[in-house]
């Protein structure tokens, strides 16, 4: 969706998708647009509760069927298990993407990481398909006429054209563009504190097998989680800076990430909003 300054700001229902890498700010970001006003819809959350609800749960059932004390109680109905998935509370997500690696440290074998890899490739694109819908039910039934579409980290992953398309045909696309000062910062942190991350499978092969060979690792069994993760993440924050660029110059406009942290409330996003969209032709 492209339109003028002017346009936008006489736009009597913004629809907005936020794109950025972990850690640019999105979620804050719109975090700071009033939720009376605007219906916050996160891919996170939507992937979590609706398209890997039961492979989560699955998972969690499978890890407490090993503790006997717990299994008796699963196996007599006497206890059951669910999860808290909230906007703000994303972990079990990232918990089932898990990590590849020895699986006596935590690790899971690569056929198995594969397929956990694949069902959240599926669930992301379905749930940034269901984004019309939501802009519709947002207003229907509660009345909001903003929607603002926190999309997943990982969504310039996913090769799609038809997602694309369904979100520049229904939202304005802002991508928030990390600034060369801060980038080294992000990439730190994730190295001090390694998660669970999405791969492109032929990019996970590729760097999988590099990996390896500089380490002398045969299997990936006998590699530590945590010590691929942050080898791998300064490779995939490289790999992903050119992917989103290349969707905001074709279906929408960029801000940058300090401007974009120096909003304080509404009418500073919507500035921030108006000033991105006339400096692109």
């Amino acid at each position: 969706m492209k339109m003028s300054p002017q346009e936008f700001l006489d736009w009597q229902s913004k629809r907005i998708t936020l794109l950025a890498m972990s850690g640019a700010g999105k979620t804050t970001l719109a975090n700071k647009l009033p939720k009376a006003k605007w219906f916050h819809y996160s891919g996170d959350y939507r992937i979590g509760t609706k398209y890997l609800q039961e492979p989560i749960l699955d998972n969690i059932k499978r890890q407490a069927m090993s503790i006997p004390f717990l299994r008796d109680l699963l196996l007599s109905d006497s206890i059951y298990i669910s999860n808290k998935i909230t906007v703000d509370n994303l972990a079990p997500v990232s918990t089932f993407l898990g990590k590849l690696g020895n699986p006596d440290l935590g690790g899971l074998s690569l056929t198995e990481f594969k397929r956990r890899q694949k069902l959240h490739h599926q669930a992301e694109i379905a749930a940034m398909n269901d984004v019309p819908e939501f802009i519709h039910k947002a207003e229907d039934i509660y009345g909001y006429h903003h929607f603002i579409n926190d999309a997943g980290g990982s969504v310039c992953e996913l090769d799609s054209a038809d997602v694309l398309e369904t979100l520049a045909q229904n939202t304005l696309i802002i991508y928030i563009k990390i600034p060369s000062t801060l980038e080294q910062t992000i990439i730190e942190r994730a190295k001090t504190d390694p998660k669970p991350l999405y791969y492109r499978e032929a990019f996970l092969d590729e760097k999988l097998a590099e990996f390896m060979d500089i380490k002398n690792y045969s299997s990936t069994d006998l590699m530590p989680p945590d010590e691929f993760v942050s080898w791998i993440f300064p490779k995939l924050f490289e790999s992903r800076l050119p992917r989103y660029q290349a969707i905001a110059d074709q279906y929408g406009y960029t801000i940058d990430a300090n401007d974009a942290a120096a909003v304080k409330n509404e009418a500073d996003f919507i500035r921030l909003v108006a000033n991105a969209l006339e400096s692109k032709p």
